[in-house]
């Protein structure tokens, strides 16, 4: 029998090891010092997205942590200490969506300007949980309001987009719930993409909501009978499900999912490759070497036979975006050196939206921070911050941000960064 390890003593060890202190800690997760202080002496207990969190920003394994917190840890939705099945997955959803219609289905929603550093998950989760109320609205409408809100996500306007998503997730629901035919066909669409999203910025978040949203999004999406949506709903339910340590079955809902596409619709074989890198990804962070980099050169493949295609929702099918799954699919796999001839080549300016590019800066950040080379670390979260410096304050980037702070040797303009962007106290 494995010996049983202090939650709190592990968190404790992890943080002075990154000499870190408790304020930096608890701002990199939405804690305040004395909190953080609480969890390291088993005086509150822990979420599942707060372990996520505390694992990123510690750099502790994951399941390591929640091994650790075995039954004196109180997990988010019900979620098992262990590893869940596939069936628990399922039961998971569900019982969240039960307490979602619990809940209730009114609430207010704050029209106050949040700054950036302010962490969201509990606000999208209330939105998802009681939406506001709403009438119903023409398609145009609807769908113009649908267009505003993925351009914020492409733009990482993450505040607007979490102003406007509880308003469009009402609008979208009274539609569908009031429309028959072909007209409640389209806007059952239109709902599964206001809840695509919602499961992305939750995910960029590290909130369990992301399942809910997922969940939401894909049953919307079946229902409307397109396949499209059923695929961008897909791609996001399984980003949640590797997030949460079920790579395997992410990559088999992906795959699953790509085969079911019409190979000779430009459309669908646009987001199949979207779908064969998210599932590339996911086998990496499982360290299964073969699937992930045969998955990758399937999108490849698939992506040099596609003209320009427009309309994917958040990630478009290109070369670039093969090179920069690529240099993810490397780092996890824990061979970064074999992503920098990729890097080299990448031109990341050219990339078509600031969320994508801060996505591409990112990777290349944790590619030359597993190298050693803090300079380029650096140089590459810069550029992060000019695209979108709503993305550099996620909690994954201030961690990465704090532990260059705390490397070897010192870096120019680094200590006033890190406060800027809110991985160490102003």
């Amino acid at each position: 029998m494995a010996q049983s390890v202090d939650i709190g003593a592990l968190i404790r060890g992890a943080r002075s090891a990154a000499r870190l202190t408790q304020a930096q800690v608890g701002s990199m997760c939405g804690y305040s010092a004395s909190a953080i202080s609480r969890i390291e002496a088993n005086k509150l207990r822990l979420g599942y997205a707060q372990m996520l969190c505390l694992a990123e920003a510690l750099n502790i394994p994951l399941e390591r942590l929640r091994a650790a917190g075995g039954s004196h840890s109180l997990m988010v939705a019900t979620v098992s200490s262990g590893c869940p099945s596939d069936e628990e997955d399922v039961v998971r959803r569900r019982e969240m969506l039960s307490g979602a219609i619990a809940a209730g289905t009114s609430a207010i929603v704050g029209t106050g300007t949040a700054s950036a550093s302010e962490t969201r998950g509990p606000e999208l989760e209330d939105t998802l949980f009681r939406l506001p109320s709403a009438q119903p609205a023409p398609l145009a409408r609807l769908t113009a309001q649908t267009a505003a809100a993925r351009r914020a996500f492409r733009a990482a306007r993450y505040d607007d987009l979490s102003r406007a998503l509880p308003r469009l997730l009402a609008t979208a629901d009274a539609t569908a719930g009031t429309t028959t035919g072909k007209a409640r066909q389209q806007a059952l669409a239109v709902l599964a993409r206001a809840y695509v999203l919602a499961a992305e910025l939750a995910a960029k978040q590290h909130s369990d909501a992301a399942w809910v949203a997922a969940d939401r999004a894909l049953t919307a999406a079946r229902s409307s009978g397109l396949p499209v949506p059923v695929g961008e709903a897909s791609r996001v339910l399984a980003i949640t499900m590797r997030r949460s340590g079920r790579w395997s079955s992410a990559v088999h809902l992906l795959t699953q999912e790509a085969t079911a596409l019409d190979a000779a619709e430009e459309r669908s074989t646009a987001v199949r490759t979207t779908l064969l890198l998210t599932a590339a990804y996911s086998a990496a962070t499982g360290h299964d070497r073969t699937t992930a980099l045969a998955l990758l050169g399937e999108a490849e493949q698939t992506v040099g036979g596609l003209v320009q295609v427009p309309g994917l929702f958040t990630v478009e099918a290109s070369q670039a975006q093969v090179d920069v799954y690529r240099i993810g699919v490397l780092n996890a796999l824990g061979t970064p050196d074999e992503g920098v001839k990729t890097a080299a080549r990448l031109n990341i300016d050219l990339m078509p939206t600031p969320e994508r590019r801060a996505r591409a800066w990112t990777d290349t950040a944790r590619m030359w921070h597993a190298l050693g080379d803090s300079q380029q670390t650096f140089a590459a979260l810069r550029s992060v911050e000019r695209e979108a410096p709503e993305e550099v304050r996620r909690p994954a980037l201030r961690a990465l941000t704090s532990d260059l702070l705390y490397g070897s040797g010192r870096i120019q303009g680094l200590r006033e960064f890190a406060s800027r962007t809110g991985a160490v106290a102003a």
